[in-house]
């Protein structure tokens, strides 16, 4: 009678080794794929192929606004943090670097990352090339500001990102 029990082979315990790092990738990939699918916020480019044809078009109209030789500046300045405001002045100057007034301007707020909450606004003429906007944002964070300017056929376009409080 053998009263030693019978010793385990060396290495019986690497398949667990390999079952268990296996496990571990398993998990992270769970995790990692419901981080993706929770956190995907449905926000694609719409009509992407005809954005991408009408890329010549886009660079045709960047060349006519080179050509205008307007000055634009605007200045963002950011207002109360309870109600998302700030505040958007823009000057508009010929090539010659008179004012430009009569202009129809327009402000267009897009939210890069959350979809429906883009708005638009005019901005109200002041003199002397000057126009400005007091807009309140539905959220707080980073946005997209694009300032059209429209009057008899000409066009000019301005974009920046902007923080507002």
């Amino acid at each position: 009678m053998n009263l030693n029990p019978p010793r385990r082979p060396r290495g019986w315990w690497y398949p667990y080794i390999f079952i268990g790092a296996f496990g571990v990738v398993l998990a992270v990939n769970l995790v990692m794929i419901t981080s993706a699918i929770g956190t995907f916020s449905g926000l694609e480019t719409e009509q992407a192929y005809l954005k991408g044809i009408a890329y010549n078009h886009t660079l045709a109209a960047a060349e006519a606004q080179k050509r205008l030789g307007w000055v634009v500046a605007a200045e963002i300045e950011p207002g109360s943090p309870l109600s998302h405001s700030t505040t958007i002045l823009a000057s508009f100057l010929d090539e010659t670097g008179r004012p430009i007034d009569g202009l129809t301007v327009e402000a267009r707020f897009i939210r890069p990352t959350a979809a429906g909450h883009d708005r638009q606004d005019l901005l109200t003429p002041q003199g002397n090339g000057r126009y400005s906007l007091n807009a309140s944002l539905p959220l707080a964070g980073i946005w997209d500001l694009r300032v059209d300017a429209h009057r008899d056929g000409q066009s000019y376009q301005l974009t920046r990102r902007i923080t507002v409080p």
